[in-house]
């Protein structure tokens, strides 16, 4: 079932009522208003009586891109600063990762890494016996073959992403390239990428809500709500989708909602900036691969349990 707009607004006062002391007032609902974009929302001194100030940001990312075309061309024209993680060697990659860049998207590298399981591993997975100098090639070409690439993440790697050695390798070759980042997907709970990933200096975050583990539309909906909360009650939260057809159905008709209630969209590289507390996109900073970010003291949403039956 379509979640409304009034559907929208009562959840989110359900979620904000959460955080308010006994006996202290609610906090009262300002009616929606023209769109405002998340640059003015966010440097005005003080916002317009009827818009609210942004208090939270989520970022989403879109994977698997580069393998098919009218998916990726839907996953571009998306509204707002969502995130495009393209695979290496997709028949599609360099096209659409430069028209995504053109159009003001920022593009990732969604690398593949070896998955735990029955699943089927990507041709190109990084895999855990593979040496230093033939994962730091292997991460290169990954790497040259997505045009623009401001960020990596992982695809699969249920099993790599638990391994210290293998993630230390790679975290290695990504702190060597300034400015970089890392988002962790978390296709393990036992994963420690992004733990490794902070501890060379790599401007990192992980995520928090998968759009279409189970797929549908009202499945897509109620995922999108769950992140919507966890980014109210956090201060932020980054969500992960795919390129089937009720995702960017869902996100495209609910995307220009979001500022009507104090959520941000923010490309990646923005939340990690404020998770990271450098105030604004850190890829403009030009970080030295020295940099080791302070941990945000700010609570991080905790990431939903995941299967890793096909990741």
């Amino acid at each position: 079932m379509r979640t409304s707009s009034a559907g929208w607004f009562l959840l989110l006062l359900t979620a904000a009522a959460v955080a308010v002391p006994c006996g202290a007032a609610p906090p009262v609902p300002a009616a929606p208003a023209a769109t405002v974009s998340v640059t003015q929302l966010r440097l005005a001194p003080a916002p317009p009586a009827r818009v609210p100030a942004a208090r939270a940001q989520v970022a989403i990312i879109i994977d698997d891109l580069g393998e098919q075309h009218l998916a990726g061309l839907r996953a571009i024209d998306l509204p707002g600063p969502v995130a495009l993680a393209f695979l290496p060697g997709g028949p599609f990659t360099k096209d659409h990762a430069g028209l995504a860049h053109r159009r003001g998207k920022e593009v990732l590298l969604h690398l593949p890494l070896m998955p735990g399981g029955s699943a089927r591993a990507h041709p190109a997975s990084l895999r855990p016996e593979s040496g230093r100098e033939q994962l730091r090639a292997q991460f290169a070409a990954a790497l040259d073959s997505v045009p623009y690439a401001a960020g990596v993440n992982n695809h699969q790697g249920s099993l790599m992403t638990q391994l210290p050695e293998p993630m230390d390798a790679l975290m290695r070759e990504v702190a060597l390239r300034p400015g970089l980042y890392f988002v962790d997907s978390r296709t393990s709970a036992a994963s420690v990428a992004y733990a490794t990933a902070r501890r060379y200096g790599v401007p990192a975050t992980e995520r928090n809500v998968f759009l279409d583990t189970f797929r549908g539309e009202a499945a897509v909906r109620a995922a999108l709500e769950e992140l919507v909360i966890k980014a109210l009650h956090h201060q932020r939260a980054l969500a992960i989708g795919h390129p089937y057809p009720e995702t960017l159905k869902v996100l495209a008709e609910e995307l220009p909602r979001l500022s009507r209630y104090g959520i941000a969209l923010v490309a990646p590289s923005e939340l990690i900036a404020r998770q990271s507390g450098l105030g604004g996109p850190y890829r403009r900073l030009a970080l030295s691969p020295a940099l080791t970010l302070s941990t945000s003291t700010t609570a991080r949403a905790a990431p939903a349990p995941t299967s890793t039956a096909a990741r």
